[in-house]
């Protein structure tokens, strides 16, 4: 079976993984005659993750979280300056290397005679037809990996006003003095008390509804509400929504309506921390049959308009997720070799698994699975138990007692999803996804409790699990 593949944005997580994929298959004998066109004119490249998102997030995340754990241990004199310039340098320093390394594998790739790498720009001209420098590309197959660019709302007034985005703030080394924040959701929770902590911004959020994490149980956002209020001084105006922005002569003046009444904020900079979206422009989709837009690409990755492009990570639109874009990446790779053979193809679907750093990271959101919502829609039966973290000393001995976690157990006993917001809940991600992954009953999970760690709080949903099973 001879095959050709282009593959646009090829520096990027979903594209190295439909490139791995491809080349693992070829190699195991699936594919006769592979020929794989990988094209990226990222300068540099690394792809989304890499540089702008969740890697140099993180990175500084850690500066502020190391002055929070110092600010809100009383047993601790004094408070620690952060150097935003060191900051940002030591990000950068990172987010180098590790887009050095990726590129470094996409051009190992490209040493392989099957695989060509274009440092290019591509752009359709017709139906997978591809102009790419001065050469044109008929692939049988592309693959569109292009990620995604900061969503900025269309608000009145918008046209005056320069808003930072999550890019803007990873780069900042002199912060404003206060600032209006669009958007709560996982950008929000992480840069919102980033700003507050090593800014020492003034911090106003508009959150739309009656408080964030709103498809989740109340007492998440609750909680969030109180840590992000009590803790970093942020005011949260919920129940409010964005009407018309305007330039001042001394920064932005957002006007909103709360409670029926329109209200106006001041601040110095505006914020749009309000998601993310396809980042499709360039692209020449006009000039295809594609139409980009709700569900335009099936769960097999195939666009509706050309079963034979496939659009993966964020580029679709459907869960802009690193991970996901990677399990997306490998299931294009298998699923243009099925299509090509003639077989059927496999539907990508996935256990949802989330992490929000919120609080700085020092109080991690976790999703994992059901929620107690999502069973009660599907009409299953359902044992939710919840326990709150100040149950268990080891988080009082840390001087993180806030927060909780929850456990939803099927009637037969598996446990089918865990939510956690609470200190270290990030670290009971990957057990409890090996829990609900692999169907595991929540009555032969081992009893040990390891003291005093702070898995324990999973011992105790564990343990009130059993029992709740117990008494039905």
């Amino acid at each position: 079976m001879s095959l050709h593949v282009a593959i646009v944005g090829a520096y990027g997580s979903a594209g190295v993984a439909a490139a791995d994929e491809l080349v693992d298959r070829a190699d195991d004998g699936g594919i006769d005659d592979l020929e794989l066109t990988l094209i990226d004119d990222g300068d540099p490249g690394g792809g989304l993750c890499i540089l702008r998102g969740c890697m140099p997030s993180k990175d500084v995340l850690s500066a502020a979280e190391d002055r929070y754990r110092v600010r809100h241990d009383d047993r601790l004199s004094g408070t620690p300056t952060v150097d935003p310039e060191a900051v940002v340098a030591r990000k950068d320093d990172h987010v180098s290397n590790f887009a050095e390394h990726r590129r470094e594998h996409v051009h190992d790739l490209a040493e392989r005679e099957d695989v060509e790498f274009l440092h290019e720009r591509a752009r359709f001209v017709a139906d997978r037809t591809l102009a790419v420098g001065s050469r044109e590309l008929k692939p049988d197959y592309v693959v569109v990996a292009t990620g995604s660019r900061p969503s900025i709302p269309d608000l009145p007034g918008m046209e005056a006003v320069e808003p930072l985005t999550s890019s803007d703030v990873l780069d900042a080394t002199r912060f404003p003095d206060s600032a209006v924040v669009m958007g709560f959701g996982y950008v929000g929770l992480e840069l919102a008390p980033y700003l507050a902590e090593v800014g020492g911004v003034d911090i106003t959020v508009i959150e739309h509804e009656e408080r964030p994490l709103d498809d989740m149980e109340d007492e998440f956002g609750d909680t969030l509400l109180e840590l992000y209020r009590e803790q970093f001084g942020i005011d949260i105006l919920v129940e409010t929504d964005e009407r018309r922005v305007e330039a001042t002569e001394g920064g932005v003046r957002l006007h909103v309506e709360r409670e029926g009444d329109e209200e106006a904020i001041e601040a110095d900079r505006l914020c749009a921390f309000t998601g993310r979206e396809p980042n499709l422009e360039g692209l020449g989709l006009e000039n295809t049959s594609l139409e980009p837009g709700e569900n335009w690409v099936e769960s097999t990755m195939q666009a509706t308009g050309d079963d034979r492009v496939f659009v993966v990570g964020d580029a679709n639109g459907r869960e802009p997720i690193l991970h996901v874009a990677k399990e997306q990446g490998f299931a294009t790779g298998e699923n243009i070799v099925r299509h090509a053979r003639g077989a059927e193809l496999e539907p990508y679907a996935n256990v949802p698994h989330h992490v929000i750093f919120s609080g700085l990271g020092v109080y991690p959101f976790a999703r994992i699975g059901h929620t107690p919502e999502t069973v009660a829609e599907l009409g299953m039966d359902a044992v939710v138990v919840s326990r709150e973290a100040s149950s268990d000393g080891v988080f009082a001995v840390k001087g993180h007692p806030e927060g909780r976690a929850t456990l939803v157990v099927g009637e037969d006993g598996t446990v089918l999803g865990y939510q956690g917001l609470h200190y270290q809940a990030d670290v009971m991600a990957k057990t409890m996804q090996v829990a609900v992954e692999m169907g595991l009953d929540v009555r032969e999970v081992p009893k040990r409790a390891y003291h005093p760690t702070t898995p324990e709080i999973l011992d105790g949903l564990f343990r009130e699990a059993r029992t709740e099973l117990g008494d039905r």
